[in-house]
């Protein structure tokens, strides 16, 4: 692209002054992932002819064992579109030009490349074609939480079982010490163990994440059992849920799953944030008792579209044909 210089950069001290707004394309995400096992970062950066950083996009490689072969291989997530400058450039463009560079750096190096959480669902659609990248389609949901209250999204029914949760005891609360912690992580890996398209990172990471201001881990307890958690991340005025757990089988009576959704966002809502997004909400299939979970809380479903591409040639093919639009 004329004008405009590419590179990538995998260790933090050779990062230049890159644009630091939105948290999922930032230094400080860049510098968790460097320091959490199984994972390694890789920034591409586009600068003009006088050296300006114009834009940014993080990918992060994830190390990964499975019980059936490959026994360990390594895929590489994208969240979202990446961050911009102002500038006289097109941000599909840029974007063309960071995803290339991405794609041509990691190809071999990973089983697949996921691009997801985009806020537009054709952007840069011709450039993920031309990358021979195919489209899932898939569901978003959000929360608006700058017009009407929580409270004003949700039923009377669905309040009264909240206000009775609470008059039984159960609480939810910030982590705030090593035993908290070490619940929370082990409720999380628990409930996602039988999840193989779920990767939850090291404890590491979530060691890192409670010093950070963009990060706050809850967890939902009923005297002195933990029995629900979750991780959110608060970026240019958004709240997103990116992870969380529930014992919902063992205290159904108690429902720590509503109980949670329902403490992060009423929390976003306290702190102004004008939304909050679900970050993995899943597969648009008909029956999707998490969705419609979800839904409950009066959100707003999105239909939208997450792009892979498979460094095996004849698996990227078959599953460009499947998922044909």
């Amino acid at each position: 692209m004329k004008g405009i210089e590419t590179n990538i950069y995998s260790k933090i001290e050779k990062l230049p002054n890159i644009i630091d707004d939105n948290f999922f394309h930032s230094r400080e995400l860049f510098s968790m992932s460097v320091q959490t096992p199984r994972m390694k970062p890789y920034m591409a950066v586009c600068t003009d002819e006088s050296g300006r950083v114009v834009s940014q996009l993080l990918s992060i490689v994830r190390y990964r064992t499975s019980i059936l072969p490959p026994f360990f291989f390594m895929h590489c997530r994208i969240l979202g579109e990446g961050e911009y400058a102002q500038s006289d450039f097109k941000r599909e463009d840029l974007f063309n030009e960071m995803l290339q560079a991405i794609t041509n750096k990691l190809n071999k190096l990973t089983v697949y490349i996921e691009v997801s959480n985009l806020t537009q669902k054709m952007f840069a659609y011709r450039n993920f074609r031309q990358l021979n990248y195919f489209p899932v389609h898939w569901m978003s949901i959000h929360n608006s939480l700058h017009s009407r209250t929580p409270e004003e999204r949700i039923t009377e029914k669905l309040q009264r079982r909240i206000d009775n949760c609470y008059a039984r005891g159960v609480t939810i609360k910030e982590i705030e010490s090593e035993v908290e912690f070490n619940a929370f992580t082990r409720l999380l890996r628990k409930h996602n163990w039988l999840k193989p398209k779920r990767y939850i990172p090291d404890n590491q990471f979530f060691k890192l994440a409670i010093n950070s201001d963009s990060f706050r881990l809850f967890i939902t307890k009923f005297h002195d059992y933990v029995i629900g958690c979750a991780a959110c991340v608060y970026s240019q005025h958004n709240a997103y849920l990116w992870y969380s757990a529930f014992r919902r089988k063992t205290y159904l009576p108690l429902h720590p799953d509503t109980m949670t959704i329902w403490h992060c966002i009423k929390y976003a809502h306290s702190q102004g944030y004008e939304h909050i997004y679900f970050m993995d909400v899943g597969l648009p299939f008909s029956k999707n008792p998490f969705r419609e979970f979800i839904l409950s809380f009066g959100g707003k479903p999105v239909s939208t579209v997450r792009w892979f591409r498979f460094s095996i040639r004849w698996i990227n093919s078959l599953l460009s044909w499947i998922y044909r639009d």
